[in-house]
């Protein structure tokens, strides 16, 4: 471990770590089990369009939502999209700054216009108070994202929504597994979307699920994801093609096997940050929340960087230097990129998270020992803040990090 300012690799030292520790390193699943699904799909020569690892899928999904139905598809932006359309959504739907784009940017390729709301400062969740102030005539819907897989207010929500009489929908790309007041994730709203990319906890390749308790909205998606076809000969819907294969879903059926270990893995490395950073002076890693249940996925720190003694980005720049590929998310915020610019004074909690958040690498390729040392990198980079500060300021090493997002 260093223990010295000069034995950091942004000074003369040599990096903490030979091979890079990343944030979003995909978990592999049970391998015997993919790849004997695989074969039996290559024998039954049954290798999409709704085959019965999909099918199987879909139940074992809809079974940890705890709704009726789910429908799988080849990504979740594409799930989002599906249920944007399904829902009938028309005119404006306000959806949070504070988010990655594709959840703004679904919104916008279905042709409606995204209104983006400022967030809770503490949760980083869409906040209620905000929405009412963005409802005009022309708003059809909210879309919540349970950030970090930490559920929305969905009560709060689905009361203003039901008030202005609103459709709600929730991305929960990152919270499969989440549960609120002890229902699971997934049953919130008219529909919720997750993800199967390689970067979550259950991961499918590539893939994503709506999931509803609406049996008519739900039959609307199953016919969209596949061309609109309702039978044989019958195009009910101008559809597309989001069918998730059968590959995928042999994947994603794996994974599930090797979910609750996912989960107890990320928790006790979640535990192990908490106590290896405690008492560093600016850095907070949030409590847990009681009402809530997540898989702790992603480990986020927030630094205050006049406490710290060192920026965000300054900090991230330490970490990579010693190969620790520590990310900013969400980065700059969907207010700041060029499709939806829009004045960041208006999202002044937006802005703060985006600017101090800081995600840490965890999951199934990183253990106790590698959280210690990446612990005892941040630890020495608080303690010679100045030194280091002065030397990222001269050398510009902070700038190779200034365009980095997620």
């Amino acid at each position: 471990m260093n223990h010295g300012v000069n034995q950091l690799a942004i000074f003369t030292g040599v990096p903490e770590f030979d091979e890079p520790r990343y944030v979003g390193l995909p978990n592999i699943g049970d391998r015997e089990r993919f790849f004997s699904l695989l074969e039996g799909a290559l024998d039954r020569r049954w290798l999409s369009n709704g085959g019965p690892l999909v099918q199987e899928f879909e139940r074992r999904v809809a079974d940890q939502a705890g709704v009726r139905h789910c429908v799988a598809t080849c990504n979740a932006t594409v799930a989002l999209e599906l249920a944007i359309r399904a829902a009938d959504l028309t005119g404006e739907v306000i959806v949070p700054a504070f988010t990655f784009p594709a959840t703004v940017h679904a919104v916008r390729w279905m042709g409606l216009t995204p209104v983006l709301s400022d967030v809770d400062p503490e949760t980083g969740n869409l906040d209620p108070a905000q929405i009412v102030a963005h409802i005009t005539p022309r708003t059809s819907a909210v879309i919540g994202v349970h950030l970090w897989g930490r559920p929305c207010a969905v009560d709060e929500l689905a009361a203003i929504a039901d008030r202005h009489g609103l459709t709600l929908l929730f991305d929960a790309a990152q919270a499969f597994g989440a549960r609120h007041a002890g229902r699971p994730v997934g049953g919130f709203g008219a529909a919720e979307v997750f993800s199967f990319h390689a970067t979550k906890l259950v991961n499918a390749f590539e893939g994503g699920a709506v999931v509803t308790d609406d049996s008519s909205l739900a039959a609307r998606v199953r016919a969209m994801q596949n061309f609109g076809i309702v039978g044989e000969d019958e195009v009910a819907h101008a559809g597309t093609n989001a069918k998730m294969s059968e590959a995928a879903a042999a994947m994603g059926l794996a994974s599930l096997a090797g979910m609750e270990g996912f989960v107890d893995r990320n928790r006790r490395n979640y535990l192990r940050y908490r106590e290896a950073l405690a008492g560093i002076p600016g850095l907070v890693v949030p409590p847990p929340d009681p009402s809530v249940e997540h898989a702790y996925h992603y480990v986020v720190v927030r630094i205050d960087a006049g406490a710290f003694g060192l920026s965000r980005d300054d900090l991230m720049a330490v970490l990579r230097a010693e190969n620790v590929m520590a990310k900013r998310y969400f980065y700059p915020g969907c207010h700041r990129m060029a499709p939806y610019h829009a004045d960041g004074d208006a999202f002044p909690h937006t802005e703060a998270l985006a600017a101090s958040l800081l995600t840490l690498p965890t999951g199934a390729a990183v253990d106790g020992s590698d959280i210690d040392r990446i612990a005892a990198l941040i630890r020495t980079a608080a303690e010679h803040s100045s030194a280091v500060a002065a030397h990222l300021a001269t050398d510009g090493a902070a700038a190779t990090v200034s365009g980095l997002g997620r």
